[in-house]
C-alpha cells in the first residue's frame, strides 16, 4: 500500500488551472528563438540543481554550479560538494533523455541507476542498491529521529508497487499531483542509504517529463524548495503527511503545497523571461552606443543574472578564441561595465559601476509574487 492521492478542493483545482495557463504561455513564448534562450535555460537549470542540493546541506552559488555543469573547476565550492552537484546534474541530464524516450516504462532498475549516478562517488554507501538495513532521518540540530523508514525486507516490494503505480495507476489524475505523490512515496520508502531526497525530487521531474511537461528548467520546483523558508515548510509538510514511520494513508491533501510551489516558480520564470528580453535589448543599445561588438551583450547579460563571469564561459558562449574573449572583456572593463578580480585561472569579472546601476534599477522594479492560496 502506498500513500494515496488526495481529494482536491475547489481552490486546488483553480490553482492547477492557473499553472497550466502559465505553462502554455511560457511554451508559446519559447517557441520564438531568442539570443538569450540558452543562457536563461542554463541559469534556471543551475538554480534547480543548486536548490535540490541545498536542501541536503550541499551549498554552492549559482556561478559555481554553472562551472560544474560545464566541466570546469568551481572558484569557491569545495571538491566534496562539487561531486554531489556533478552527480545530480548527470542524473538530471539522463532524466531529460528519458522524458523523450519512446516506449519508456518505469522500473526499479531505472531508479537504482539514477541513484548510482547521483551518489556513485560514495562507494561506501552502496549506491544503486537497496539499503541493507533500517534507516533513520534525524533532526540535524537536535539529533532526534524524525522519521524511520520501512524495514529493509519490505523495500523491494514497495519499490515494485511504486513502479506499477507509476506505469498504470491514477493516470487520469493531474500531472502535477501525480508527480508530487511519486515524490512523496519514494522519499518515504527511503530505499537507499543516501540520496533519497534528491532522488524523490528528480522522480517528480521525470514524471512531469513523461507527461510532456518537458522543460525541467521551467517546470521543476527544486529552486523554490531550496530557498530557506521554503525548505523549512517542505520538511514540515513532509513530516505532517508522512508521519514518523512508514504509514500509508489517503489523507495527503497538505502535500499539494507542491501546487503552490509550482505556481510561484512559474511566476518567477515568467518574470525572468520577460526581464531577459528587456535587459538584452537595453544592453544591445548601450553596447552599440559604446562602439563595442554586439557579441559583448552575452557577457553583460551573464553578469546581470549572476554575480560574476569567467572568461572561459563567455568564450564558449560566443565560440571565440581565448584572445578574442580576453580583449572583449578588457574593453568592457575599460568602459566601466565590468570589474576584474583575481589572476590566471581564478580571474573573474563582476559588475562594474554601469552594470551595478542597471541591476539596482531592475531590482527596485521587482514586484512580490502572488501566493495563489491567499486572497487579494
Amino acid at each position: 500500500m502506498l500513500y494515496g492521492l488526495p481529494a482536491l478542493q475547489a481552490k486546488d483545482e483553480a490553482v492547477l488551472t492557473e499553472i497550466e495557463d502559465m505553462r502554455r504561455d511560457l511554451r508559446h513564448r519559447l517557441a520564438d528563438r531568442h539570443r538569450w534562450d540558452g543562457q536563461l535555460r542554463r541559469h534556471l537549470r543551475a538554480r534547480a540543481i543548486r536548490g535540490s542540493n541545498a536542501i541536503e546541506g550541499y551549498l554552492a552559488d549559482v556561478e559555481d554550479v554553472e562551472s560544474i555543469m560545464a566541466g570546469e573547476e568551481p572558484l569557491e565550492t569545495p571538491v566534496s560538494v562539487a561531486r554531489e552537484i556533478a552527480g545530480y546534474q548527470q542524473a538530471l541530464t539522463y532524466i531529460q533523455q528519458l522524458s523523450k524516450a519512446p516506449g519508456f516504462r518505469f522500473d526499479a532498475g531505472v531508479l537504482h541507476g539514477l541513484n548510482f549516478m547521483m551518489i556513485g562517488h560514495h562507494r561506501d554507501k552502496t549506491p544503486g542498491l537497496v539499503r541493507p538495513g533500517g534507516i533513520y532521518v534525524r533532526n540535524s540540530d537536535t539529533g532526534e529521529v524524525v522519521y524511520e523508514g520501512p524495514d529493509a525486507e519490505e523495500v523491494s516490494g514497495l519499490l515494485d508497487e511504486l513502479v506499477e503505480w507509476l506505469n498504470h495507476g491514477d493516470l487520469d489524475a493531474p500531472s502535477y499531483v501525480r508527480a508530487a505523490m511519486a515524490h512523496l512515496n519514494l522519499v518515504k520508502i527511503h530505499p537507499w542509504r543516501d540520496g533519497n531526497g534528491r532522488m524523490s525530487r528528480a522522480l517528480q521531474t521525470l514524471v512531469l517529463g513523461r507527461d510532456q511537461i518537458t522543460t525541467p528548467e521551467f517546470c521543476s520546483i527544486e529552486e523554490w524548495l531550496g530557498k530557506q523558508r521554503s525548505t523549512v515548510e517542505y520538511y514540515d509538510v513532509l513530516g505532517e503527511v508522512g508521519r514518523r514511520r512508514w504509514s500509508p494513508h489517503g489523507d495527503t491533501l497538505p502535500w499539494v503545497f507542491c501546487l503552490r510551489a509550482h505556481h510561484l516558480q512559474a511566476q518567477e520564470v515568467k518574470r525572468r523571461l520577460s526581464e531577459a528580453g528587456e535587459i538584452w535589448t537595453l544592453l544591445e543599445e548601450q553596447v552599440d552606443a559604446d562602439g563595442l561588438n554586439t557579441r559583448c551583450v552575452s557577457a553583460l547579460y551573464e553578469v546581470f543574472v549572476n554575480r560574476r563571469l569567467r572568461r572561459s564561459r563567455y568564450q564558449a558562449d560566443e565560440t571565440l578564441s581565448q584572445g578574442q574573449a580576453a580583449r572583449d572583456l578588457r574593453d568592457l572593463a575599460a568602459k566601466g561595465w565590468l570589474k576584474p578580480y583575481g589572476a590566471t585561472k581564478g580571474r573573474f569579472y563582476a559588475p562594474g559601476a554601469r552594470m551595478a546601476r542597471i541591476k539596482a534599477d531592475f531590482a527596485e522594479r521587482t514586484t512580490p509574487l502572488k501566493d495563489p492560496y491567499k486572497a487579494g
